[in-house]
């Protein structure tokens, strides 16, 4: 028995280190998969687009008349918070603010997610 081939052991050995190491780098291959996935998600979720489409009607509303009886730009802006709440899920709060006799528009919009602060000229 005592002279019995030992290199059947080596292989063996070597068997389970291979084994070892392909599972290391399936495990790793995988975790930077998972990471590319969550980074291009994040970059999908800015609702850039939706911004800018609430951007331009609340800008576009700045010149409407707010007089009686109609309040046009009272009315348009509720329009506005309600259709995204409906249709975003989002809170868009925005009100005009006059600096130096210029006219400025303050915009808050919140998806939950993303949380986004613009002041801009009106015209």
């Amino acid at each position: 028995m005592a002279g019995l081939n030992e290199d059947a052991q080596w292989i063996v050995l070597m068997g389970f280190i291979v084994s070892f190491s392909l599972f290391f780098l399936a495990i790793v291959v995988n975790q930077s998969v998972v990471v590319g996935q969550t980074t291009a998600e994040a970059v999908a979720e800015f609702p850039k687009y939706d911004i800018r489409g609430v951007r331009e009607v609340i800008i576009q509303s700045g010149s409407l008349d707010d007089t009686a009886p109609f309040q046009n730009r009272t009315t348009v802006g509720r329009e506005i918070r309600n259709l995204s709440r409906i249709r975003q899920n989002a809170v868009v709060d925005f009100a005009p603010v006059t600096e130096g006799g210029q006219p400025y528009m303050e915009i808050h919009y919140n998806n939950g997610v993303i949380a986004y602060n613009e002041t801009g000229k009106l015209w």
